[in-house]
This record gives C-alpha cells, sequence and structure tokens, in this order.
C-alpha cells in the first residue's frame, strides 16, 4: 500500500507485515485502476486508515464494527458510523444516538462526527475501508476483509478485557472467533431502520460498555459528544 498513508506507529508495529503480503499490492492495483478510470472513491485517500490513526493500538478499549464506508458524498471520513460535521447524520446513526439517550440520557449532537470516542480508544472500524461513490458494497471482497480480519485477531490475541460492538449479523459473524471469557462482546441488531426494531433499541451497549470497563478497572468512556 502507498507508503505515504501514515497509521500511528504502534499499528505500524503490529501490522508492518501485512502491508508486504500480495493481496495489499493486489488491492492497491485495484484502487490506482479505478481511479484512473474516473471514479470517486470515498472516503478520501488520505482517511483511509483514519481509524488506525485516530485510535493507536495501545490505547484501544473498545471495538465498534461496522461494515462498508458510507457511499454518499461527503459523508464517509475513516470512522465507521461517523460523517464529518456539517453532513446530516444518517438514520443508523441517528438511532445510535437514540439509544444512546435512552441509554445515557444525552441529548444527541447535532452533528454525526464521532472522532471523540475514537479519540478516547474506541476503534470505530469498517470490515472494508472503501467504496465506489453511490454504490454501496462496491468494493467488497477486494482483500480488505483480509486485512481488517488481522486487526480483530491482532486485538483479540495480544489484549484483554476489550469491549467489542457487533451490530448486525455480518460484524457478529466477522467477529466470531472473539473469545467471550477474555473479553467483553455486546452483539445486537444493526441500527439501521430496517432492523433497529428487533432488539436494538433497549439493547443498552453505552452503559454495559462502562460497566464492564470500570469492573475492569478501565476508565469509562464519556459518550457525550
Amino acid at each position: 500500500m502507498d507508503r505515504e498513508i501514515k497509521l500511528d506507529k504502534s499499528w505500524l508495529e503490529v501490522m508492518a507485515d501485512e502491508f508486504e503480503k500480495p493481496y495489499m499490492a493486489e488491492l492497491q492495483q485495484f484502487l490506482i485502476e479505478e481511479k484512473n478510470r474516473g471514479k470517486t472513491i470515498f472516503p478520501r485517500e488520505q482517511e483511509r486508515f483514519h481509524a488506525l490513526k485516530k485510535t493507536p493500538f495501545n490505547k484501544v478499549k473498545a471495538v465498534i464494527l461496522g461494515q462498508d464506508p458510507y457511499h454518499g458524498d461527503g459523508q464517509a471520513h475513516g470512522l465507521c458510523f461517523s460523517v464529518q460535521k456539517g453532513i446530516k447524520p444518517p438514520p443508523s446513526l441517528v438511532n445510535i444516538y437514540k439509544e444512546m439517550g435512552t441509554d445515557l440520557g444525552l441529548t444527541p449532537p447535532d452533528h454525526g462526527c464521532l472522532d471523540k470516542w475514537a479519540d478516547q480508544g474506541i476503534l470505530m472500524l469498517n470490515a472494508v475501508l472503501t467504496v465506489e461513490a453511490h454504490k454501496a458494497g462496491s468494493h467488497q471482497k477486494k482483500g480488505w476483509e483480509n486485512f481488517t480480519d488481522r486487526i480483530i485477531r491482532e486485538l483479540e490475541n495480544r489484549k484483554k478485557n476489550l469491549v467489542f460492538i457487533l451490530w448486525g449479523s455480518y460484524a457478529r459473524k466477522k467477529g466470531s472467533f472473539i473469545r467471550k471469557d477474555r473479553h467483553m462482546v455486546i452483539e445486537g441488531p444493526h441500527p439501521s431502520p430496517l432492523s433497529s426494531y428487533r432488539g436494538f433499541f433497549g439493547s443498552r451497549p453505552f452503559s454495559r460498555t462502562n460497566d464492564y470497563l470500570r469492573e475492569t478497572g478501565q476508565s469509562e468512556i464519556d459518550w457525550k459528544i
């Protein structure tokens, strides 16, 4: 991959050899060819690894796992479920805010940028880190899944007492190997309006995360944005 894309050094220490694998070269070539065809790719190149810049490996306390970046103009900036300030929060994020309000009594912010969560040790990781504009899922099975599987496995093996928040069947399947005797795994329906009514509302993931962090001697997350 492009060495101009810089990660936090703690991630490079863990993941450096992954960038040398053939599939990563093939993925980089795919992205170059798509760009040369005039296709718009989200997020911007300098933001593809934003989650790994904002949340160093040694600071991770929790992981929220998404699937693909948002594919609308100006939305994706490298954190799952998050959008840039000035962009209307998408429906899934609106529902996340609703549950946060019910769970913790917090008033939803007037923006959708979740940088503050990432700064506190929440790795906001999409399984696939790029997407073609206005084509959901267009970069699936191009190699990103291998890369993010490695991220999850390194966290699972090298750390203890993390909280993994897995919303929806895709995230639950991707995180199926996480040892629940070693970490806290919070599973539930996806916050999308298509599935949130199946049990996302009332699942209290925010207070449950803080309860576990407190019980394991870690500082709680300030979920207020």
